[in-house]
């Protein structure tokens, strides 16, 4: 997962940071919140921790703001020296989703972020997937559309699955890239584009079949559902048989 983290401490960030992606996460460090928002009106995310007290601005007014102005329901953690219950029923009444008080305790830290990604991205690594006609088999990294397979590339399928675990959630290019082809990972320019049209193509991305990529000029991409009955996967474990 790709995670924000706002903090005007260093060494807080830099452990907030290893903590993180000790858990197999890639973090994004902010020292104040002005560039935070301004980065989050170009960037993607998928989880949110942020400190109280910043030198620029508050932290509630921070998720004040995601929340109203962006109108975004990004999962966001504070983590802060204020401990009253006063400061955590200001933060989650903000609009924050948990509270934690410092100083960081890295089991408890990554126990809280694994809790609440698991909370607002349910896990879908062990189970199919069936959006409309579109069935993922994550065990064998294969794709049925009305029942016929599709032939994709990994990074295809990778792309594809990405897309519909995230539907309404504009992604920006740069969340894309690091999904499908890692952090650091160095591609063509063009390369994105090129994926996202072949899937169009493969996948039958049509309103016919219930969604819609589109771009997003100067963002990125986001797949919409065009029927409300399909916005929610249904889940369906795999049978073994005996």
């Amino acid at each position: 997962m790709r995670i924000a983290a706002l903090d005007d401490e260093a060494v807080q960030l830099e452990l907030i940071r290893h903590t993180m992606e000790g858990i197999g996460h890639e973090c994004h460090g902010f020292s104040d919140g002005k560039t935070l928002l301004r980065d989050l009106r170009q960037q993607t995310y998928d989880l949110l921790i942020l400190d109280w007290t910043l030198p620029d601005v508050q932290g509630p007014r921070v998720v004040r703001w995601i929340r109203e102005d962006l109108n975004s329901r990004l999962p966001i953690l504070f983590v802060t020296n204020r401990r009253e219950e006063k400061d955590m029923v200001e933060g989650l009444a903000a609009g924050a989703d948990d509270f934690m008080v410092k100083p960081i305790r890295v089991a408890e830290l990554q126990a809280r972020v694994r809790a609440l990604l698991r909370r607002s991205y349910p896990a879908q690594h062990d189970v199919e997937l069936v959006f409309g006609p579109y069935h993922f088999m994550p065990a064998t990294r294969s794709l049925r559309v009305h029942g016929k397979p599709t032939d994709l590339s990994h990074r295809e399928y990778e792309l594809a699955l990405f897309l519909f675990q995230n539907i309404g959630r504009l992604l920006s290019r740069e969340h894309l890239r690091e999904a499908v082809w890692g952090v650091g990972a160095e591609s063509p320019s063009r390369s994105l584009d090129t994926h996202i049209s072949r899937l169009r193509v493969k996948l039958d991305l049509v309103p016919s079949n219930g969604f819609l990529l589109s771009a997003v000029y100067g963002l990125g991409y986001r797949l919409e559902s065009i029927d409300a009955t399909l916005l929610n996967p249904i889940y369906n474990t795999p049978s073994h048989s005996e």
